[in-house]
């Protein structure tokens, strides 16, 4: 035994327990001076993470100037690209279906009417037995026939295109809940207030639509019953037909603006009832309460702020020069109106109850 002790001495303490500190070496000495760590998470130490990280843990921010995209952005474009595609889609949706209905083209139907019977009445009665009486426009209309078109429009903007507009208006949010697809649109990635826009969007289309089609039935009806020609404006000028024409598409701007309040009113009464003739009536009943307030003197400080009260201003793009006056006092009417009833469209889609 005591040779095979001599043969194998004891095996010296491990350098572990040792107290005293190790001498750094240039290895250590070197990855002490590194300036940054490396985010763990590696495969191997051999292989860092490739976003370093800062002492503090968290993940420096890009030098200023820098191109690269930070994460959150590179994650929420294919997101925000999604949500784009899908407004334009659930757009081109809404717009496809409305034209498409039976209803739709029944109305512009007899907004084509109009001027087609008011130019054949006058066709019919040229001999000058009603000559002298009735609108300016009318008593024009054998000399021309664009003031078919204008005469139209009178009857038209007071009557005719807010019954349509009505209709439509009306239509948008409780049609879909009557229906029961207003809770399957909202199910997908639309959300209530992207859905709402569009559903205005649609509203104000057929306002461009009932108005273009006025004045474009107006004017092929009155070119095949009656002469074309220079036209003489309401302050005693004449302008050639190129610029009676441009000032029709001027005409129709205002006309289309003057209903856009009309169709905020319609969608805000829209959202209120899951029954769509209720909201149609309602718009409509408004739409001709307004045109009475705006008649009666009694109450002529309330005129300025009807929705109705610019409806027939269209006249001044008739005259020479140009007065924009009414134009732009009846755009900041309208842009009220969408402004209040939008929000107040808003307020109720938003929190309304789609499933009961």
């Amino acid at each position: 035994m005591r040779a095979l002790r001599k043969a194998h001495p004891a095996t010296p303490p491990p350098p572990a327990t040792l107290w005293w500190p190790r001498t750094p070496t240039a290895h250590s000495h070197r990855k002490r001076s590194s300036p940054r760590s490396w985010a763990p998470g590696c495969a191997s130490a051999a292989s860092p993470s490739p976003v370093p990280v800062s002492r503090s843990g968290s993940s420096p921010s890009p030098a200023k100037g820098s191109t690269l995209p930070s994460e959150a952005a590179v994650a929420a474009a294919p997101e925000a690209a999604e949500r784009s595609a899908s407004g334009w889609s659930l757009l081109w949706s809404e717009i496809s279906v409305l034209f498409r209905r039976w209803r739709t083209w029944a109305l512009l139907a007899a907004l084509a009417g109009v001027p087609i019977l008011i130019a054949v009445a006058v066709r019919l009665r040229e001999n000058g037995a009603n000559s002298g009486r009735g609108p300016q426009f009318l008593n024009e209309i054998t000399h021309n026939g664009i003031f078919v078109t204008f005469t139209a429009l009178v009857v038209c903007v007071p009557l005719f295109l807010p019954l349509t507009i009505g209709v439509v208006a009306g239509d948008t949010i409780a049609g879909e809940a009557s229906h029961g697809t207003l809770r399957y649109l909202l199910v997908g990635p639309a959300g209530r207030v992207r859905l709402l826009v569009v559903k205005y969007i649609g509203a104000a289309a057929f306002c461009v639509a009932g108005t273009l089609v006025v004045i474009v039935a107006g004017v092929l009806i009155g070119a095949a019953l009656f002469p074309i020609g220079p036209v003489p404006l309401l302050s005693g000028d004449t302008v050639s037909i190129g610029d009676a024409l441009i000032r029709l598409l001027l005409v129709a701007a205002y006309v289309t603006v003057s209903l856009l309040g009309l169709s905020a009113i319609g969608l805000f009464l829209s959202t209120l009832t899951d029954v769509p003739v209720g909201a149609m009536a309602a718009t409509i009943v408004l739409s001709i309460a307004s045109e009475v307030l705006d008649s009666l003197p009694q109450v002529d400080w309330i005129h300025p702020w009807l929705f109705s009260h610019y409806w027939l201003g269209f006249a001044d793009m008739l005259r020479q020069p140009l007065s924009w006056e009414s134009f732009g006092q009846n755009a900041l009417l309208q842009l009220g109106y969408i402004l209040v009833f939008g929000a107040l469209a808003f307020g109720r889609f938003t929190t309304k109850d789609i499933l009961s």
